[in-house]
């Protein structure tokens, strides 16, 4: 071995330093190409994350002007829409009797609810024995038809009444005015009739031959009439329709109700009820109209006890009856175009 004039052995050149085998070449390659693989995959990761994070800040800040305009979780409303429509379908297009328990289940909430929101302004609504009574009248409704219906509500009603006089005698130490009395009685009136009798309409109108699809198309054009206001609304209102009842209501919103359930109820009565569209043009604006003062009954009796909504059991809706205060009406109009129509 050559030695410098010092006597060490002389240093490798860099040639020598970086000759590699084969394997060694190939090794060297491959880690360089995953190592390049790994940083456009992590380059890519971060861009795509980037992506996202800026789609969900703007789809939230979007939902927070929907939000504080019309005060409805949009997404939210649009689960829950969906959920309660799927369950609608299957209780009346396969067996119309399934409809039962799931008119069942609204009503009970809805009475309770209602309840519930008359208590806290002072009245006295027994809420257990109000919910029995309103699950009890819809199986008369669908098997008795309309005379179940009001022979049921009518001794509901009477159960009601007495089961609150009932309680007053049971506490005879606990004396209030006949006027308080008789004020609670009307309460427990108001939820029967308001909730349980109009509701009973759909069910009288599901035990009808064909009429589960009455009920559908009906149902179809007020959610139509609830979705063709909120978008217009949305989109174009300017003029309040009746501010101090219904802040968030405007004419222009109302227009873009009629348009839809027309529009509505002239494809349903074509394609799916087998009647001259005529005859769905009509019933949708008739339907547009009574869920439009439905709406705003509901809104005024909000009103008048102090509370923004009836509850908040469904979240992009405040609580059932926030929901079915269009529908509630509505039903006894179906009906009627039922008879008059079919």
């Amino acid at each position: 071995m050559d030695r410098d004039p010092q006597g060490d052995p002389s240093p490798e050149t860099p040639a020598s330093a970086e000759k590699r085998t084969p394997l060694e070449e190939f090794e060297a390659r491959a880690q360089q190409t995953r190592a390049d693989i790994e940083a456009h995959a992590q380059h890519a990761r971060e861009e795509f994350e980037a992506q996202v994070k800026h789609a969900r800040d703007q789809f939230d800040q979007t939902q927070e002007k929907i939000k504080a305009r019309t005060g409805r979780n949009l997404l939210a409303a649009i689960g829950i829409g969906v959920a309660l429509g799927g369950v609608l379908l299957v209780s009346l297009l396969f067996y119309s009797w399934l409809f039962i328990p799931f008119a069942a289940f609204l009503v009970g909430f809805t009475v309770w609810e209602l309840s519930t929101a008359l208590r806290g302004a002072g009245r006295d609504v027994p809420r257990v024995v109000s919910i029995v009574v309103g699950i009890a009248v819809l199986p008369a409704a669908y098997f008795l038809h309309v005379p179940g219906l009001w022979l049921a509500v009518i001794a509901g009603i009477a159960l009601v009444s007495l089961w609150r006089v009932g309680e007053l005698l049971l506490r005879p130490s606990h004396r209030i005015p006949a006027r308080t009395v008789f004020a609670d009685i009307g309460a427990g009136l108001f939820v029967q009739l308001y909730v349980t009798f109009l509701a009973g309409f759909y069910v009288v109108l599901a035990g009808e031959d064909g009429g589960q699809w009455w009920v559908l198309a009906a149902l179809i054009i007020v959610v139509s009439t609830d979705v063709g206001a909120y978008a217009a609304g949305l989109s174009f209102g300017r003029h309040k329709m009746a501010p101090r009842i219904s802040p968030g209501k405007t004419w222009e919103g109302f227009a873009g109700a009629a348009v839809v359930a027309m529009a509505a109820g002239t494809l349903l009565a074509w394609l799916m009820l087998g009647q001259p569209w005529w005859e769905g043009t009509i019933m949708g604006l008739v339907l547009m109209l009574v869920g439009t003062m439905g709406d705003l009954i509901e809104s005024l009796i909000k009103r008048e006890l102090g509370i923004k909504d009836i509850s908040g059991w469904l979240p992009g809706h405040g609580g059932f009856l926030d929901r079915l205060d269009s529908i509630l009406p509505s039903a006894a109009v179906a009906y009627a175009c039922y008879l008059i129509f079919h």
